[in-house]
């Protein structure tokens, strides 16, 4: 695979804090009670390595602090919540179809829901960071986004006797630095799992689906569950669905330089999707019901269009009628999760 400018920076970072973590950053041995990650019966193994990281309650709350506050931001204006709000699953409001950063500069992507990332190989639209850890480094020195550097934002911290006690707290260390900064909104991302929808009651047996819901599962299955499979509803590949034949945003194509890749992005996982328009990474659709129409009648030809959306050289896309798009839709609704959405612990309670 070629490795782009972008690509080569993640990863001499990435080297950086590795290095740091195996010889623990000079920190004493990590304090507090190791809270207990539960991974639901039917969801598979976590992909988070919680032996480098295991979750305490200050690190949780030190984590919880950092999502919260614009420090992360050069000017003080934009936090990860800004972004990934918990009435919509920790996406976006549909009053920002495009990520907003500093000086109200839009993005070109829309911020996808980041519950169960836990679970997750590899993180944004295109895959360009493969490690929860990284994850917060795009948007804190994107231009678009936070537009500040790690080394300034540890110095922000620094300069804060709350938030160097917080980090002695959390982490034994005497000041805050990246490693630690990292770790602790891991600890606070990771906690994120979405496995209580109606959906959930209904495969352990506590809760029956409707005629319609069954229906539309059963259509789900049959049309959309290989893309979206399993309890995560997501096989985190990356596919053009036929959005564009225009690739303004390559997509998986900007990271591995592969025109074959050119106009793919990973498949986003539907939990939650009835409460997290706009649709696509480009928001391109406001509802579910233009989301099955695209799929229905409007995808767009293109060389990398995934082949399973044709017959020989013709697009045919998923044939639906409006009576199965509305059964599919009413399941997609049994899988809003609204104890995720109101669970206290990821409240800002500050």
């Amino acid at each position: 695979m070629v490795i782009n400018r972008v690509m080569k920076k993640c990863l001499a970072i990435g080297w950086v804090l590795f290095s740091l973590w195996s010889c623990g950053g000079g920190a004493d041995e990590k304090p507090g009670e190791v809270l207990a990650f539960v991974k639901p019966e039917h969801f598979p193994e976590p992909t988070y390595t919680f032996q480098n990281n295991p979750i305490t309650a200050e690190g949780f709350e030190l984590g919880k602090k950092l999502f919260f506050d614009p420090i992360l931001s050069r000017d003080k204006s934009v936090s990860c919540n800004n972004c990934h709000q918990q009435s919509r699953a920790f996406a976006d409001t549909p009053l920002h179809p495009t990520s907003v950063g500093v000086d109200n500069r839009f993005g070109i992507r829309n911020a996808p829901s980041i519950a169960n990332m836990a679970f997750m190989k590899e993180f944004f639209w295109d895959g360009a960071v493969t490690h929860l850890d990284f994850v917060p480094i795009n948007a804190i020195e994107s231009d678009v986004e936070m537009d500040e550097s790690l080394e300034n934002v540890v110095k922000k911290l620094n300069a804060s006797e709350a938030y160097r006690t917080k980090f002695k707290t959390a982490f034994g260390t005497e000041e805050a630095t990246a490693p630690y900064l990292l770790h602790a909104l891991s600890q606070f991302t990771a906690m994120m799992i979405s496995a209580d929808s109606k959906y959930d009651k209904y495969l352990q047996g506590q809760e029956e689906l409707t005629a319609n819901e069954s229906r539309g599962l059963a259509l789900f299955e049959q049309k959309c569950s290989s893309c979206h499979a399993g309890v995560l509803f997501t096989d985190q590949s990356y596919r053009n669905n036929g959005i564009s034949s225009d690739f303004g945003d390559k997509g998986r194509g900007l990271i591995t330089e592969d025109e074959a890749d050119e106009g793919k992005f990973k498949v986003p996982s539907l939990r939650n999707a009835g409460i997290t328009a706009p649709y696509m990474h480009n928001a391109k659709f406001s509802t579910l019901e233009e989301v099955l129409e695209h799929y229905g009648n409007g995808m767009v030809d293109s060389p990398t269009l995934d082949p399973s959306f044709k017959n020989g050289e013709v697009v045919v896309g998923i044939p639906m009628t409006k009576e199965e798009q509305g059964d599919i839709i009413e399941f997609i609704h049994t899988l809003t999760d609204y104890t995720f959405i109101s669970d206290e612990r990821f409240r800002n309670n500050e």
